[in-house]
């Protein structure tokens, strides 16, 4: 038999096992996730983003100087330069998470050393780009809708300037508060898509700047990053609560998916959903906005029957409606996204960096061999 042969063809590369990591930890059986040995239970309700990205990038908690210093650091970084601007103005009219891919690609020109694969100077440069990057998504939705960019404040914590930098007015401590929680969530999350796609530009000894932009293009498609944009493009198909049970009927007699429900890795409930659902309803509440949660909380419980299959929600089911309760554009959704995930790419990076070996898998070949060359004339 031969090697090609005795293959065993693992499609997906589901349950497949590239390296060993410290970065997070998934049970998918009973739905638990860790960050560096915490629970994000822990992390979702006690951390900050700063505190949940410094545990990322260098191992541990910080103390409360090691925290301070992180986040002036982070701030530090905040602005982008008027080139990265310039090509913003330019790009204004793609889809905000093109402008983000082609923005963070970019900035390796205004870069010093880029090609510098150190672990010293990666973990610099993912600080930087973590930094960077809601300016940059802001800074484009401002210029897409004809508005003029905000320049980020210091005063402010991550999460708030970003929607300071996007609305124009300082955020609610509660608004702040949620979307810093929905980047804990989102931060880091095993090899999935992205993180793959990362890690394979990583093993090839690309910088990071590389990793990222790998990491931005694939999280994009709809089957990875983009659930929670098809979320509420499903709430607002429905339009009102009452039709929401016909709807998840007519959809699974179809053999049609609910979006936001089911997941890769866990066969019960995400347990980062579970944090934004009481967020969402009260936020919901807050506003005086009680549609969005009304119509996806009748959702989730017509599907309850499904979720002893393992189809259960996932985080982007409820992120999706806090977005759009907090009139976040839809078009940022994957973005809101990809800010919080660039920490857990990063340590995904430098954990390759420090091990590497080129990743370079296989394809079974199953076409014909050793057909004849016809030359153009006799075809």
């Amino acid at each position: 038999m031969s090697e090609q042969e005795k293959a065993d063809i693992r499609r997906g590369l589901r349950d497949v096992y590239i390296d060993r990591t410290l970065s997070s930890f998934i049970d998918g059986k009973k739905g638990q996730l860790l960050y560096r040995g915490f629970n994000i239970d822990d992390l979702a309700e006690n951390s900050c983003f700063e505190e949940t990205a410094y545990l990322l990038l260098y191992g541990n908690l910080p103390n409360k100087k090691e925290l301070s210093d992180f986040d002036s650091v982070l701030k530090s970084f905040r602005p982008i330069s008027t080139q990265i601007l310039n090509i913003l103005d330019v790009v204004k009219e793609s889809h905000p998470m093109d402008a983000l891919r082609t923005a963070i690609s970019a900035s390796s020109a205004f870069e010093n050393n880029v090609e510098d694969i150190s672990l010293e100077a990666t973990l610099r440069k993912g600080i930087h780009l973590t930094a960077m990057a809601p300016t940059i998504v802001a800074a484009h939705w401002r210029l897409s809708t004809g508005k003029i960019p905000i320049e980020p404040r210091e005063d402010l914590g991550h999460a708030a300037n970003f929607l300071y930098m996007l609305f124009g007015d300082e955020p609610a401590l509660e608004d702040a508060a949620l979307i810093d929680k929905d980047f804990v969530l989102h931060a880091e999350h095993g090899i999935n898509a992205s993180s793959f796609a990362a890690r394979v530009a990583a093993s090839t000894k690309a910088d990071l700047h590389c990793a990222v932009t790998a990491g931005l293009a694939v999280l994009k498609g709809p089957s990875h990053g983009g659930a929670a944009e098809g979320v509420m493009q499903m709430a607002l198909e429905i339009g009102s609560k009452d039709k929401a049970r016909e709807y998840v009927k007519s959809r699974l007699k179809n053999r049609q998916v609910i979006v936001g429900f089911g997941h890769r890795v866990y066969r019960t409930e995400d347990p980062r959903a579970k944090h934004l659902k009481e967020d969402a309803r009260k936020l919901s509440e807050r506003k005086g906005d009680p549609k969005w949660f009304g119509i996806l909380e009748e959702v989730a419980d017509a599907m309850k029957p499904y979720a002893r299959k393992g189809i259960a929600q996932n985080v982007d089911f409820w992120s999706g409606a806090i977005y759009q309760i907090l009139s976040i554009p839809e078009q940022l959704y994957i973005s809101i996204f990809a800010m919080g995930r660039i920490p857990g790419w990063t340590a995904q990076v430098l954990e390759q960096f420090d091990n590497n070996i080129l990743l370079r898998p296989r394809l079974l070949y199953v076409g014909d061999k050793n057909r004849e060359y016809i030359a153009m004339k006799n075809r």
